[in-house]
C-alpha cells in the first residue's frame, strides 16, 4: 500500500544581484589578511546556490522541533556550524536584539572611514527602515579601492556584504539593522535566528519567499551531504526529491574534526534550549538533537522539556520573549567531552526509532523509496567522520560486527585518504607553477 504524503508548499528565495559586489573583490589587496579581520565572506559571494535542492529541503522543515526531519534522521543548522562556515567565533555577549540605538552619521562615518557629510546626505528610509542605497556605498567602495586605501574600502565592502547577502532586506538598500550588527562583527546568532525565523514562518504561511543567507544555509546542507562520485554526479538525473528521500543515516556526513575541541552552546538562561534573536523576530533550536553533528552520541528520546519550541513575531511578542531573550544570553550554558562523554557521532536505536516515529506522524513530502529498516539493538549509524576516543569505551562494545560493514567502511575511507593525497599534490605543484619563479620551481622536489 503506498504510504500518505504531506503536501508539499511553494517555497522561493530571495538572491541578490551579486555581480557588482564580485566586481569589488579584485580591490582586496590581501585576501588572508581580510580573511583573518572579517572572516569567510568572501566565498558567499561566488556560492552558486541551487534552488531546487533548497525548495525540497524546505520541504521537509518540522515546525514542531525546528529542524529538518527526514524518515530515519533530523539535521539541523547549529550555531558552531555557522561560526565554523562563515569564519567568525561568537563572542560571549548578548548578540543584536533590535533594542540597541541607531547609530549616528557621525558614527556610521566613523566605521567607515569616510566623511560624515555623505553619509548624512545619502540616509534615508525604505519600508520604514532607514538606511544607506547600495549604489552610493559601491561608489564610495570602488573610489577607496582605487585609490588602495585598505581600511574604508575594506569597511564599506564588508559593509555591503553585510547589507545584501548576510541580512538581505529591501532590495539595493543596506538598512540600519546590517549596520549595527557590522559595528559589533557577532552576527553568527543573528544568522542562524533569521534563518530558523524565516522557515518557521513561510511553512506557518504555507509557503512564501525564505528570507535570510541563503548561500550560508546552502553551504550547510551541502556539507552534510554524501560526497560520493555517484551522488554528486546524478547519471540517473533524479530530482532532488528522490535522492533526498533515499539518503538513510550511512549516507550523512555527520562530523568535522574542525570541531574537536568546540564548545556546544547547549541552553542559555531560563530556556532549555538555545533561544535566537534574527532581525524579524525571535526563535528556539534544539542543540540536543544535533549533537551527532557536533561529535557526540545520540543515545535516546530526548526530553520534551528539552525540546519546548518558543517563537514570536516582529511587532507581536505578547508573552514579551525578546526581553526574556535577552537576559537569557547574558547567562550561556556550554557543554562539551566533560558533560558529553567521549567523542562518538553515532546514534542508538531508541533515538533513531523516536525520529521514524515523528516521521511518521508528520508524514514525508515525497515517496518513500526504501525499505523500511529493521528494528537492530545497539547503534543505527556509524557515520562516515565517526570518531571513536578509547577503544575501551563502552560504545565500541554496541557498534556493528560485521567484517564486511568494516571492510566497506575501510575501502572507503583509504580511497578518500589517497585521493586528499593526490589532490593535496596537485594543488601544491599548481601554486609553486604560479607563484614561484620558474628557476626555483624547476630546482623544487
Amino acid at each position: 500500500m503506498e504510504r500518505q504524503k504531506r503536501h508539499t508548499k511553494k517555497y522561493s528565495f530571495r538572491q541578490p544581484d551579486l555581480k557588482e559586489l564580485r566586481n569589488l573583490t579584485s580591490y582586496v589587496l590581501d585576501p588572508l589578511g581580510f580573511k583573518a579581520r572579517y572572516g569567510k565572506l568572501l566565498p558567499l559571494l561566488t556560492t552558486q546556490v541551487d534552488e531546487g535542492l533548497m525548495n525540497t529541503l524546505a520541504q521537509f522543515y518540522d515546525p514542531l522541533y525546528h529542524c529538518f526531519t527526514f524518515p530515519d534522521f533530523q539535521l539541523l543548522p547549529t550555531l558552531e556550524e555557522y561560526a565554523h562556515l562563515v569564519g567568525i567565533p561568537i563572542l560571549d555577549q548578548v548578540p543584536f536584539s533590535g533594542l540597541e540605538s541607531i547609530p549616528t552619521s557621525q558614527e556610521i562615518a566613523d566605521m567607515l572611514h569616510i566623511d560624515e557629510s555623505l553619509v548624512r546626505a545619502h540616509m534615508t528610509s525604505k519600508g520604514g527602515i532607514q538606511g544607506l542605497p547600495s549604489e552610493f556605498l559601491i561608489a564610495q567602495a570602488t573610489v577607496y579601492g582605487k585609490a588602495m586605501s585598505e581600511d574604508a574600502f575594506e569597511a564599506i565592502f564588508v559593509l555591503l556584504i553585510y547589507g545584501l547577502v548576510l541580512f538581505p532586506n529591501i532590495d539595493k538598500f543596506v538598512d540600519v539593522n546590517a549596520i549595527r550588527i557590522f559595528s559589533v562583527l557577532n552576527p553568527v546568532p543573528t544568522l542562524l535566528g533569521d534563518a530558523y525565523v524565516s522557515l518557521y514562518l513561510r511553512n506557518a504561511k504555507g509557503g512564501g519567499a525564505i528570507v535570510c543567507c541563503l548561500p550560508l544555509l546552502y553551504k550547510w546542507f551541502i556539507s552534510h551531504l554524501p560526497q560520493t562520485v555517484a551522488f554528486k554526479e546524478n547519471k540517473g538525473c533524479l530530482r532532488w526529491s528522490t535522492r533526498l528521500m533515499s539518503l538513510t543515516n550511512d549516507d550523512i556526513s555527520w562530523y568535522d574534526r574542525a570541531y574537536d575541541g568546540v564548545q556546544i552552546i547547549d541552553s542559555c538562561g531560563e530556556f532549555s534550549n538555545v533561544p535566537l534573536l534574527g532581525t524579524c523576530g525571535g526563535i528556539s533550536y534544539n542543540s540536543v538533537l544535533a549533537r551527532r553533528q557536533l561529535g557526540f552520541p545520540l543515545k535516546d528520546k530526548p526530553n520534551n522539556i528539552l525540546l519546548e519550541g518558543v517563537f514570536f513575531q516582529k511587532g507581536k511578542d505578547p508573552q514579551g520573549l525578546k526581553a526574556r531573550m535577552v537576559r537569557a544570553w547574558r547567562k550561556i550554558h556550554k557543554k562539551g567531552r566533560s558533560e558529553l562523554g567521549p567523542k562518538n557521532c553515532i546514534a542508538l536505536e531508541p533515538y533513531t526509532t523516536w525520529v521514524r516515529k515523528r516521521a511518521s506522524e508528520y508524514l514525508m513530502p515525497y515517496n518513500y523509496l526504501r525499505p523500511t529498516p529493521l528494528v537492530v539493538a545497539g547503534p543505527s549509524t556509524l557515520p562516515n567522520q565517526g570518531v571513536i576516543d578509547d577503544p575501551d569505551d563502552t560504545w565500541t562494545s554496541l557498534l556493528p560486527q560485521s567484517s564486511k560493514f568494516w571492510k566497506r567502511r575501510y575501502d572507503r575511507l583509504a580511497k578518500d585518504k589517497s585521493d586528499m593525497e593526490a589532490a593535496y599534490e596537485r594543488e601544491i605543484k599548481r601554486l609553486r607553477a604560479a607563484y614561484l619563479p620558474a628557476s626555483r620551481a624547476s630546482r623544487d622536489p
